[in-house]
């Protein structure tokens, strides 16, 4: 991906014989026009700067016979910076190893607490919410960082607003509508954030929300069959909100690439568990973020052995796709962050593998052909491709 390095290439036409026109036979050089010029969009929160940089070759079909990559998706729930350094600590360690991931970001992260009247929830009174606001320092360290992870490649979509979960304005109950307002505010969050916060010395977003944003995480994983239609309505290409999915090639679901959680086994349990770091909090210490700290290391210990688990799985057999999500939290002592580490690092060092966001993911899923993506599905989870991967791909 980096390509030939401009020294290098000055060497070959040196060898060459080569030369420019000068009066010293110095080879001419166009002026460095550097990047395309800011475009702001609105006042100013957001802005069009070109393409995004970090980004892989244009994806090609599989060729008769070839061996699947093993994708792997890290995802990120709310991604807000909330002064526990966890946003930055991830950035660092995708770009150490090649890893590009997805950041579902919350939009009420970037609306200040004293602009709550601003939000309208769909069935829940004004400025309600199921997460807390952010503080202003916290607000102004979650632009900064997703300025930068969008920099550095990831992806930026969204993970709408109030995280309502429960009760009688559930997003379990939303219709299309209220799908549609919701996103309507989150994009208007991102979007004017600067006239809503007030701040005037960080620079914008270098992207323009409208058009990147092309898929989504519900709160707890609750309204896909509603949601879907707005999704399809809007352009988007994938939702994340399926739960209990299978390791499995996905499958398209009103339109859209159905890319669910999945189940991952379990090291120490005859049941699994889905690849998401609540869920192994969930299991581990009965849904409280207060363990005893005696079980952290074999805890720790136990959610690596899934990841890794889940990844084997897959990667020695139908190669299917492994989605993982998380939450920029603590809990038991961060041992799930530090969990997830662990493993992407150990992912990262195999053969065939591509650390990816979702929606480069689906990138590539779109340009497959479709004989050779139902042959991928008809592989369940831990089985191999009959007579191999030659065999199997060959003709489909």
């Amino acid at each position: 991906m980096r390509g030939i390095s401009r020294r290098s290439l000055l060497g070959v036409v040196a060898a060459a014989g080569i030369t420019g026109c000068g009066a010293r036979g110095e080879r001419e050089r166009k002026p460095d026009l550097g990047p395309p010029p800011v475009q702001h969009i609105g006042d100013g929160s957001t802005a069009y700067t070109g393409p995004q940089p970090h980004q892989p070759p244009a994806p090609v079909p599989l060729q008769p016979g070839e061996t699947p990559p093993q994708f792997v998706v890290f995802s990120w729930d709310g991604a807000g910076e909330i002064g526990n350094g966890l946003f930055p600590r991830f950035l660092k360690v995708a770009k150490d190893h090649g890893a590009a991931m997805t950041f579902f970001l919350s939009g009420l992260y970037l609306l200040p607490e004293s602009k709550k009247h601003l939000y309208r929830p769909p069935n829940n009174p004004v400025g309600a919410s199921d997460i807390g606001y952010l503080k202003d320092e916290n607000i102004r360290n979650t632009l900064v960082q997703v300025r930068q992870a969008w920099l550095d490649g990831h992806e930026i979509g969204t993970h709408f607003n109030g995280h309502f979960c429960g009760g009688s304005g559930s997003v379990a109950k939303w219709s299309p509508q209220d799908w549609h307002d919701e996103i309507d505010q989150a994009v208007s969050f991102v979007t004017n954030w600067r006239t809503n916060t007030g701040f005037t010395d960080l620079e914008s977003l270098p992207f323009d929300y409208r058009k990147e944003l092309v898929g989504s995480r519900t709160p707890c994983l609750l309204g896909q069959d509603a949601l879907l239609p707005t999704a399809r309505e809007r352009g988007w290409r994938y939702d994340a909100s399926s739960p209990g999915g299978l390791q499995q090639w996905p499958v398209k679901k009103s339109g859209l690439w159905d890319l669910p959680l999945q189940s991952l086994p379990f090291p120490g349990h005859s049941f699994e568990v889905l690849s998401m770091d609540y869920n192994m909090l969930a299991n581990q210490s009965k849904n409280t973020t207060k363990g005893v700290a005696a079980n952290y290391p074999g805890w720790r210990t136990q959610a690596t052995g899934a990841y890794l688990g889940g990844f084997r799985r897959a990667y020695e057999t139908n190669r299917a796709p492994l989605f993982i999500g998380n939450h920029f939290e603590e809990w038991n002592g961060g041992i799930y962050m530090d969990a997830v580490e662990e493993a992407l690092k150990g992912m990262a060092e195999k053969k065939d593998v591509r650390l990816v966001s979702f929606r480069q993911f689906v990138d590539w899923l779109d340009v497959q052909d479709p004989d050779v993506l139902n042959r991928l599905r008809g592989l369940a989870p831990g089985q191999s491709p009959t007579g191999g991967w030659h065999a199997y791909l060959t003709g489909a």
